[in-house]
């Protein structure tokens, strides 16, 4: 397998595509300052999956993209396209060539291919992870990393041992596998979990049950009951609604009957108010003749006593009369007066007759008048007696309508909360047997998560074999490599004197006082680390403790898990011998001391200083601490 080309497009300085071709063997690339040499080891990282975008020497990932020049405007994306040579099967893939291709947007997305077909970053990983090559594959050596290599602390020493002789992979996979069965455990304890609440819910949900199914029986009685007696009281109801109605079709037959006999009283009244203004003329001529009759008759009255006076006076007149008139013409007279007086009499006799008449009809009418009124009264009182006993039916009509209506109401409401019930029964008793398959699905689930365990624990168990055969060929590697002897000797030397020191950070939770290795706390300027490393010398792999009791704690630790030799620089030691003697106990800013666990548990070399009195280590291994605080 070797690589065998490269296209870039649009990747920093390379705007128009450009494809590089890699024949087996070394391949250099050459070229003056600024010209893109870097840039091409920068795509060569980055299309294997780099997401650190000061690892391709920028702010950040979108300054990948050409960002243009005065004659030639920016892109909208890079795009990277490794060709990789897989003749020899190296690559797990069924294809003689595999082109990785990765692409990102001025948006900030990003898409990648294998052979023209989208994928995921994770893909590209898995693939190229048994081939020795990709992200965090130490197969690209930038400038100033083979110095980072020189200075590593164990644990990257062992990563970069590791990783040349092939175990990372291994390592990614063990890691892989335990998050696999870490989720398994986590898994496995959340459907325990559920299990045994499901468990403990299933009693009181049966319990539930059986109280839903009795209540659902009592409310069932309860509503037949309620029912039937609604039911005798809607016959009831009926009874007497069709009583009233029968009733109150015969006082409409009553009401019609009357307003018959109204109407015809009415009609006479009318007839009878008719005839009486037909006769009121002949009643004014009547009392009209009556009143000058009754003149008449005074008149008459009145001529009979002249005729009487003139008679008396006729028959005994005067002597002076007696002489004076004729006693024939006075005869005559008297007969005309008698004459008059017997017409006069005729006269008022018709008159007196008619009279009568006239006021025996009018008496007449007036009692027919009165009979009709009578009736005209007890035909509205009757009338309206009836509309009263109308309006009393149609009440007693509306009331028993109403409670009709609230009778049919209730055994609507009774209907409804019967059939609510029912569906609680049957959503209850659905519930139950969910959860009853649930729990029975668990049970079923517990058994193939025990399965998958298993298979897991086989899985962690052949990674782990696979990793110890893979650490026995990187021994073996490391000893047929005559290239490498001298360093490999010069780390494995370096390893197990530092071996205490890796114990040492590994304890720093329970440590409070360790502060870490002394080079991660010191701040030096760049191009003056090789100097710095020179002066500390054995200081640069020391673990820098906070005080002396720290220290000693430190040195117990390593006596107790018997883990070997280690340097410690303690800190701020002028600070303490100031709190606890004084500012004159002494000046230096830190000491050294070289920690070998004597048998006893306490320091047999380098043994920490009296309290008050700096130690000689302190004298001869002094380390100024930087002027900001941030070191030692």
């Amino acid at each position: 397998m070797h690589l065998k080309a490269m296209t870039l497009r649009g990747f920093k300085s390379f705007a128009s595509a450009t494809t590089l071709r890699f024949e087996p063997g070394i391949t250099c690339v050459v070229g003056p300052n600024g010209s893109g040499k870097s840039n091409v080891v920068d795509a060569l990282s980055w299309v294997m999956g780099e997401q650190g975008a000061k690892s391709l020497r920028g702010g950040k990932m979108e300054d990948v993209i050409f960002a243009g020049t005065t004659g030639r405007p920016p892109l909208g994306r890079a795009e990277v396209s490794l060709t990789i040579d897989n003749s020899d099967g190296a690559l797990p893939i069924a294809y003689a060539e595999v082109t990785i291709t990765r692409i990102m947007f001025r948006g900030g997305s990003s898409e990648y291919q294998i052979n023209g077909d989208t994928c995921r970053l994770l893909d590209i990983q898995d693939l190229l992870s048994d081939s020795g090559i990709g992200r965090e594959m130490h197969v690209i050596v930038g400038q100033g990393q083979l110095d980072s290599v020189l200075h590593a602390d164990p644990m990257g020493r062992r990563a970069f041992i590791e990783e040349a002789a092939g175990v990372l992979k291994h390592r990614k996979r063990k890691e892989k596998a335990l998050r696999k069965l870490d989720a398994m455990q986590a898994n496995l304890a959340r459907v325990q979990d559920l299990t045994d609440e499901l468990r403990r819910q299933l009693k009181p949900l049966g319990r539930q049950a059986a109280v839903a199914r009795r209540a659902a029986v009592i409310q069932a009685d309860l509503r037949d009951a309620r029912l039937r007696l609604l039911a005798d009281d809607l016959v009831t109801l009926q009874e007497a609604l069709r009583t009233e109605v029968a009733d109150e079709a015969e006082l409409k037959r009553c009401k019609d009957e009357a307003e018959g006999r109204l109407k015809a009283a009415l009609a006479r009244e009318a007839a009878l108010e008719d005839e009486v203004r037909r006769l009121a003329p002949r009643l004014q001529n009547a009392q009209a003749t009556w009143n000058e009759l009754s003149r008449l008759a005074e008149r008459v009255r009145g001529t009979v006593s002249l005729a009487d006076a003139r008679v008396t006076s006729a028959t005994q007149p005067p002597a002076e009369d007696r002489r004076g008139r004729d006693p024939e013409d006075m005869e005559r007279e008297a007969a005309r007066v008698r004459e008059q007086e017997a017409e006069l009499e005729a006269a008022l006799e018709a008159a007196e007759h008619a009279l009568d008449d006239t006021v025996a009809h009018r008496a007449d009418l007036e009692r027919e008048l009165a009979v009709e009124e009578c009736r005209l009264k007890d035909a509205a009182r009757a009338i309206a007696d009836r509309r009263e006993q109308l309006a009393r039916l149609h009440g007693q009509v509306t009331a028993a309508r109403g409670r009709a209506a609230s009778a049919q109401a209730e055994i609507d409401r009774l209907a409804a909360s019967r059939d609510e019930a029912q569906q609680r029964a049957v959503a209850a008793q659905e519930e139950y047997e969910q959860l009853k398959a649930e729990v029975d699905g668990l049970d079923a689930d517990d058994v193939e998560r025990g399965d998958e365990h298993e298979s897991a624990k086989r899985a962690l168990a052949d990674a782990e074999s696979a990793l110890s055969a893979a650490r026995e060929a990187a021994v073996s590697a490391e000893r047929s490599r005559a290239a490498v002897a001298a360093r490999h000797d010069a780390l494995a030397l370096g390893l197990r004197r530092k071996d205490g020191t890796g114990a040492l950070l590994a304890a720093r939770s329970t440590l409070t006082g360790v502060l870490g290795p002394a080079a991660e706390l010191l701040t030096v300027e760049p191009g003056h680390e090789l100097q710095v490393a020179a002066a500390l010398g054995a200081a640069a792999d020391a673990v820098a403790a906070r005080d002396p009791a720290t220290a000693a704690d430190a040195i117990r630790l390593l006596r107790k898990q018997d883990a070997g030799r280690a340097t410690l620089l303690l800190g701020d030691a002028r600070e303490e011998r100031a709190q606890d003697h004084g500012a004159g106990a002494g000046h230096e800013d830190g000491a050294l001391v070289h920690a070998r666990p004597g048998r006893d548990g306490t320091p047999a070399e380098g043994a920490l200083p009296a309290e008050g009195s700096p130690p000689a280590h302190a004298r001869t291994g002094a380390v100024p601490a930087p002027a900001d605080g941030r070191g030692l």
